[in-house]
């Protein structure tokens, strides 16, 4: 089950487009001011080759580790391949960190040196570098990086090549993956050149793709997701990648690009939705769509206005899509397959079967993918050739990570039916995905929130919000003072405050959306702690989970409950 042909893994599908298709473009990459630029696979090559033979002349020793600090760009895959032809262990930082995870990475991952690329809050992150880490900055650096650090361009025109087929084997490890853990500190998951050949084999069983296909890379390369189905969906099939320049260029980016395959979390599929409803309220279009060839030509103009008329496979995951949504866009003629999988397995556990009606569930696994559900406490666990090697540095977690039988505990919970399709049913632990499909440890933002000298208890909770939600409870004092008007309008510009400078310590995706004042005490009485005092978490999603949405979507900063 673990063997992977040589001819598979990542290096080696570089050689095969330099050898079979050098002239083919490979990447198309926005420059701004409407300038485009193209890499053809030759191009690529070389440039690959000259920065991996720089990096190997500093001298580090095999396995050593660089890092990747940028947004999705041409370099950053590049950069990636130049690392590991040049015989060490890339390690990709998501593009929106704070200051102290970014130190926090790069110290634990024992960077020798970091591509400081195409990033809007360089400022803020520029204190997580240390001052003597050797960096390199690509042409789209903020202003400050290309000025501070040796440019990539610099380094190639000065490089020779490379030369030859340098290989990794593949059990060699190829790149650390930082996601959060349940203390909140990243845990590097460790991951195979094998592993991710039989990931993208497995998963392209399930969605078939060749080299005629197109993508928009937007989701951040250092997500699991983007780095499977788009760099190694890439690099094995040679299909054509564009990059989205910003933002607001987004709807323009995917008109130019017009992807034959997307992947998007629910947040942005909600979003498309919304801009659809905005332009034809939700009634109207529905009676369109019920007129024969009227609706088919509804269909087709707003798929062309999403820039997906060309998209024969589209995906959800990261986080649970409702089914609503799913129908909604099967009725405009784009089904949308839901994935679900995790870091530690490269995302590749299960996908709704194409051209089968699977809404509810995220289908059955992919071939070679075994599955079950603990009957003790309900926890999905599967096992695969594509589960990670371990957390690096972290052989006890490493170990808990998976059952006696080298099944991987998930945290999730869930059921199979008769057909084999899994439905995720909640978490096992504490840690919550919101929307956005990131993890979010509520413990070390809770020890935070706490220390208001007005709250004496708190929840963060948010499971498929757009970002978390604080609860508190107030002690006996403040719940008392809260009952003058003057009182409580000074409580609440401390509290505002307070959860200010709670958010300005954490990453964008923990930033808690807004604090909820309960000045009803949560007792063991009434079943919201135990007799040990510690809050009971679903009994806090019982009582207050229908006014989640509403909370988040206030705008406001402190929220009061009826006393």
């Amino acid at each position: 089950m673990n063997a992977v042909p040589p001819e598979s893994l990542a290096l080696q599908r570089l050689y095969h487009w330099e050898r079979s298709a050098p002239g083919r473009i490979a990447l198309t990459q926005p420059m701004g001011g409407g300038v485009v630029r193209d890499f053809t696979w030759a191009q690529v090559a070389e440039q690959v080759r000259r920065m991996a033979a720089h990096l190997q002349a500093q001298g580090w020793e095999p396995g050593a580790k660089v890092a990747i600090l940028s947004k999705n760009c041409a370099w950053w895959l590049m950069s990636d391949l130049a690392i590991w032809m040049a015989g060490y262990v890339s390690v990709p930082l998501y593009p929106t960190l704070a200051a102290d995870t970014i130190r926090q990475i790069l110290a634990h991952s024992e960077a020798r040196a970091c591509f400081v690329g195409k990033l809007d809050g360089w400022e803020g992150m520029k204190p997580g570098v240390p001052a003597g880490l050797p960096c390199i900055s690509y042409p789209l650096s903020p202003p400050d990086a290309i000025k501070r650090y040796e440019g990539w361009e610099a380094i190639c025109a000065r490089t020779a090549p490379l030369q030859g087929t340098p290989v990794r084997p593949g059990e060699e490890l190829a790149t650390l993956i930082y996601t959060s853990g349940t203390t909140g500190m990243p845990k590097g998951v460790m991951h195979s050149f094998g592993n991710f050949a039989w990931a993208l084999e497995r998963g392209l069983r399930r969605i078939p793709m060749s080299a005629e296909d197109r993508m928009l890379s937007y989701l951040p390369l250092a997500h699991v997701v983007e780095r499977v189905l788009v760099e190694h969906g890439w690099l094995n099939t040679g299909m054509r990648i564009w990059f989205a320049e910003s933002l607001d260029t987004f709807t323009a980016d995917l008109q130019r690009a017009r992807p034959t395959i997307f992947f998007s979390v629910p947040r942005l599929w909600v979003k498309f939705q919304q801009g659809v409803h905005h332009k034809m309220p939700a009634a109207k279009l529905e009676r369109l769509l019920s007129i024969p060839l009227v609706g088919g030509l509804v269909r087709r103009k707003i798929l062309k206005a999403l820039g997906l008329d060309q998209c024969r496979f589209a995906a959800g995951g990261a986080a649970p899509m409702p089914v609503a949504l799913l129908a909604w866009y099967r009725r405009l003629g784009l089904p949308i397959n839901e994935g679900y999988g995790m870091t530690e397995n490269l995302a590749v556990s299960h996908l709704t079967l194409p051209g089968h009606n699977q809404e509810g569930t995220v289908g059955p696994p992919y071939e070679d993918v075994e599955a079950r559900i603990d009957a003790q406490t309900g926890e999905i666990q599967m096992r695969s050739a594509a589960l990670m090697l371990g957390y690096y540095k972290e052989p006890e977690q490493s170990r808990a990570a998976f059952t006696a039988d080298g099944f991987l505990r998930t945290g999730d919970k869930g059921e199979i039916d008769a057909q084999g399709k899994l439905r995720i049913t909640g978490r096992v632990k504490d840690l919550f995905k919101t929307s956005k499909g990131k993890y979010v440890a509520p413990a070390p933002i809770e020890d935070r929130l706490v220390m208001h000298d007005a709250v004496e208890a708190c929840v963060v909770t948010g499971a498929n919000l757009g970002q978390p939600l604080g609860i508190v409870m107030l002690n006996p004092e403040a719940a008392a003072r809260a009952g003058d008007a003057a009182a409580r309008a000074a409580l609440e510009a401390s509290l505002g405050q307070h959860l200010q400078a709670i958010n300005a310590t954490l990453d964008p995706h923990e930033q808690v959306a807004c604090i909820v004042v309960a000045r009803t005490a949560w007792t063991v009485d009434n079943d919201f702690i135990t007799p040990t005092f510690k809050v009971k978490r679903n009994r806090i999603e019982e009582a207050y989970a229908a006014q989640y949405e509403a909370w988040e979507s206030s705008g406001r900063r402190v929220i009061w409950l009826p006393a």
